[in-house]
């Protein structure tokens, strides 16, 4: 099955998340004109790193920006996922929500990695649940920016069957080249596609270098975008995942009783 990916590469108004959903109702709308099955958008792209305040924008799962989400991918009949700030028992997450063309949420991930770098862990709690989605292109997982660092997170998805990682993403210069390599890695070692979408601009005087991109299977690049905002529209063939996994059999020679 041929699967059509729009990573919609933004700039974030620090803590003006109305601003930022005409951004994204506009994104969503050309992503749909170009015939994509996803759109996906960066990391806290409703408020950036506006983690002080968070109090101010978190809602629940089906209220404030996540039913927006809702609508939004309902009208456009397409698939839309992306973090934003949630609230559950008194306590906020760096949420992923999916939803469907019927305005379905399909799931959620929340950041179980929280980077303290940015002070996240002060403000935050942890997710503790690492869901695989089955959706019509197969299997599908979400993992959040500081997640690519852990491979454990992806080999556990990649062994529970999944073919593809969304990945959204607040990533900061100077670390491209690990962003570019962890992309590639996460991808070889899995025999998995990784969609990354990256902001874009400046805030709190942090610059983030957007590099949003494809990866195949094989590890080889699909798609890379540069460092200003933009709409990167790429159709990947998922039946390649079989294929890689089939020529390389690297979960069936796997040795965990030793690790």
């Amino acid at each position: 099955m041929e699967l059509t990916i729009s990573l919609a590469q933004m700039d974030i108004a620090l803590g003006q998340p109305q601003v930022n959903l005409a951004k994204v109702q506009e994104l969503t709308a050309e992503a749909k004109r170009r015939g994509s099955d996803v759109v996906l958008f960066p990391e806290l792209w409703s408020t950036g790193y506006d983690l002080e305040n968070a109090g101010q924008y978190a809602t629940s799962l089906d209220e404030g920006l996540f039913a927006e989400l809702a609508t939004l991918a309902r009208e456009n009949a397409i698939h839309i996922c992306g973090s934003l700030l949630s609230v559950r028992d008194g306590r906020y997450h760096n949420t992923a929500p999916l939803f469907s063309p019927a305005g379905k949420r399909l799931g959620h991930y929340s950041k179980i990695h929280l980077f303290r770098p940015m002070e996240e862990a002060k403000y935050l709690a942890a997710g503790q649940a690492a869901p695989v989605f089955d959706l019509a292109w197969g299997k599908s997982a979400i993992a959040i920016c500081y997640d690519l660092r852990f491979p454990e997170l992806l080999r556990r998805y990649a062994l529970a069957g999944a073919r593809i990682v969304f990945l959204p993403a607040a990533w900061l210069y100077p670390r491209l080249e690990h962003w570019r390599t962890l992309l590639q890695a996460r991808a070889i070692e899995n025999q998995m596609f990784i969609a990354a979408c990256n902001r874009v601009g400046e805030s709190k005087g942090e610059r983030f270098f957007g590099h949003s991109a494809i990866y195949d299977p094989w590890g080889r690049l699909v798609v890379e975008a540069g460092d200003s905002k933009v709409l990167l529209t790429a159709s990947v063939d998922m039946a390649l995942v079989e294929e890689v996994r089939q020529t390389i059999t690297v979960f069936a020679d796997r040795r965990p009783e030793l690790y």
